[in-house]
């Protein structure tokens, strides 16, 4: 996520001072991704620093006010036309766990599975529900139709997650299922339980 660049847009629509970013911000994406007053001051000082805004002036309650630069509107404009680069993914902590708990001693990887999976659609519903409640009335400013893309994205991502769970329980348990090479001369023979099974941390598959 770029706090930097959606700094910059909120300044695009005008000066603004460090908390009032923070409370757009998080207005424009429903407190999904919530920041502190120090992590704006930070990336303010950061763009100061860049080029990007500078300060001008002061409200009438002594905030500091910031005004995006020439340069910071050029550098807005780069990143709506730039895709979001997808060769360096950014950790994926789910992703790291699964990898980790194949073979893991005394872990049973189906039921951290499982366990992630309950989750997951949980927060699915959830995330529809708020969708549901979004749509009680029609989207009347750019805050809440911004509020319910965010939400569409969550629902997608979620449910994209809850499909990739159910494939790598399928893929364990084929593996744990799949015939082991035999030694040379000799047939090959189904794993047991105690063979691959074990070794990607898988138990005998639940009727």
């Amino acid at each position: 996520m770029s706090i930097r660049h959606g700094l910059l847009a909120l300044l695009e629509r005008g000066p603004r001072y460090g908390a009032q970013l923070r409370t757009e911000f998080e207005s424009r994406t429903g407190s999904t991704w919530p920041l502190n007053v120090g992590q704006v001051y930070t990336t303010l000082n950061r763009l100061e620093r860049d080029g990007m805004v500078v300060q001008e002036g002061e409200d009438s309650a002594g905030h500091t006010l910031y005004v995006i630069t020439h340069a910071g509107r050029a550098e807005l404009r780069a990143w709506y036309r730039t895709p979001v680069d997808r060769a360096s993914p950014p950790r994926d902590e789910l992703a790291i766990k699964l990898a980790m708990a194949v073979g893991a001693p005394g872990v049973d990887i189906r039921e951290v599975i499982q366990s992630q999976r309950r989750h997951t659609i949980k927060a699915m519903q959830d995330y529809t529900r708020l969708k549901a409640q979004a749509l009680e009335s029609v989207p009347v400013n750019r805050d809440e139709v911004a509020w319910l893309l965010v939400l569409e994205q969550l629902i997608f991502q979620t449910e994209a997650e809850a499909r990739w769970l159910d494939h790598c329980e399928a893929r364990l348990i084929r593996l744990s299922m799949a015939p082991l090479p035999a030694p040379d001369g000799a047939p090959s023979r189904a794993a047991s339980s105690g063979d691959l099974a074990s070794d990607v941390g898988v138990g005998e598959p639940t009727p």
